[in-house]
C-alpha cells in the first residue's frame, strides 16, 4: 500500500520544485522531505527527480506520478473543503422525523427559523406516529425527532420537552353536547369514538384517561390521519380527541365544535428526542440549538404556535 506520507512530500517537492518550500507547506524540516523521497524511490525501485545544477527536474516516471498526484491531493484539498463547509453550515443534511399533525401544525414554524439561520442545510421530513418515529431514531433513519411525550424506557434516547399542546374534545358542530360550555367525562363516556392509531401519543393520553376513569372506549375507528379524523367528526359519526392546533383551522369554519372536560386537562409534552450515545452532526446540533433557544427560554404553557408567532415577528422586524 503507498505511503500517503511520502507521496505528499514527492507532490509538493515536484509541485514548487524545492525541497525548500515543500518544507515549509508540509511544516517539517528539509531532511524529513529528502528522507521520505528516497524511502519512497527505493521502496519502489526508481527515480523520481534528477539535478540539473540547482534546478530539480522530474524524471519521465516522475512526471507519470505527478499527475497521478495531482488528481489524488484534489481530491483531498476538495474533502477538506467539504469537511469546513460542513462544520461552518454552509453545508449538510438534517434528517428529522415528526408526528404527521406537528408536520403539519408545528414544522412548518421551526423550519422557518431554522432556514433563516442556516439556509444551505437540507432538510429532509420523515413523518409517521411518535413511536414509529422513535423507532427511527433507535435504527438511525432519522438524527431528532420531534414527537409528543411517550412512555418509553430505553436508555439509550434522550427526550427534551420544550412545550405543552392541549387536547381537546371534538364534536360535529350539530352535536347535542355543543349546548354544553364544558362536558363532564361521563357526557361522552358511550359516545363512539375515532381515535389515533396505535403509536400515537394522543392516544396513549386518551386511553389512560378512560382507563383512569374505569370505562372502556367506544372505539368506532382507529386512524392516524388527522383530517380524515376531523373529516369523520364534521359529519356527525363520532367524537375524537386532538391536539387543539390541528383543528383550529376547522373551528373557524364552524363545521366542528371544541370542548374541554369538567375538571380535566389533558397535554401532550411537545419533545425534541435524540440518541444519547452517538454525537449529533453540525446540522442537528444547531436545529437543537434553535430550538433551544426559542422554545426551552419561553413558557412551554404558553403553546408552540405563541411561541413561534412571536419568534418570526421579531425576525421580520430585525430584516
Amino acid at each position: 500500500m503507498i505511503n500517503l506520507n511520502q507521496f505528499r512530500a514527492f507532490y509538493y517537492v515536484a509541485k514548487y520544485s524545492s525541497y525548500t518550500v515543500a518544507a515549509e507547506t508540509l511544516c517539517i524540516s528539509q531532511p524529513a522531505v529528502t528522507a521520505q523521497i528516497k524511502l519512497f524511490e527505493r521502496f519502489y525501485d526508481m527515480t523520481l527527480f534528477r539535478r540539473q545544477g540547482r534546478e530539480i527536474r522530474l524524471t519521465h516516471a516522475g512526471k507519470i506520478l505527478f499527475e497521478k498526484a495531482e488528481r489524488l491531493f484534489s481530491i483531498e484539498d476538495e474533502v477538506e473543503s467539504t469537511l469546513a463547509e460542513i462544520k461552518e453550515l454552509n453545508q449538510g443534511l438534517l434528517e428529522i422525523g415528526c408526528t404527521k399533525a406537528y408536520a403539519n401544525h408545528i414544522m412548518p414554524s421551526i423550519i422557518s427559523v431554522f432556514h433563516r439561520a442556516y439556509p444551505n442545510i437540507k432538510i429532509i421530513l420523515e413523518e409517521g406516529s411518535s413511536m414509529a418515529m422513535i423507532n427511527s431514531l433507535r435504527d438511525f433513519k432519522n438524527e431528532v425527532i420531534v414527537v409528543a411525550q411517550m412512555d418509553v424506557n430505553d436508555s439509550r434516547l434522550q427526550f427534551v420537552p420544550f412545550s405543552q399542546e392541549e387536547i381537546v374534545v371534538i364534536l360535529s358542530a350539530g352535536h347535542p353536547l355543543t349546548r354544553k360550555k364544558e362536558m363532564e367525562f361521563s357526557d361522552i363516556a358511550k359516545e363512539p369514538i375515532i381515535l389515533k392509531g396505535t403509536g400515537s401519543g394522543t392516544r396513549q393520553k386518551v386511553m389512560d384517561l378512560y382507563e383512569k376513569q374505569g370505562v372502556i372506549p367506544n372505539v368506532f375507528m382507529e386512524s392516524n390521519n388527522t383530517e380524515f379524523i376531523i373529516d369523520l367528526v364534521e359529519r356527525g359519526e363520532g367524537i375524537s380527541f386532538l391536539v387543539k392546533p390541528s383543528v383550529e383551522h376547522k373551528i373557524k369554519t364552524k363545521k366542528i365544535a371544541v370542548r374541554r372536560l369538567k375538571g380535566i386537562r389533558l397535554f401532550l409534552d411537545v419533545s425534541l428526542g435524540f440518541s444519547k450515545n452517538t454525537p449529533l452532526s453540525p446540522a442537528a446540533t444547531a436545529f437543537y440549538e434553535v430550538v433551544k433557544r426559542s422554545f426551552l427560554e419561553e413558557s412551554p404553557q404558553n403553546g408552540i404556535r405563541s411561541i413561534m408567532a412571536k419568534i418570526l415577528a421579531k425576525q421580520w422586524q430585525n430584516e
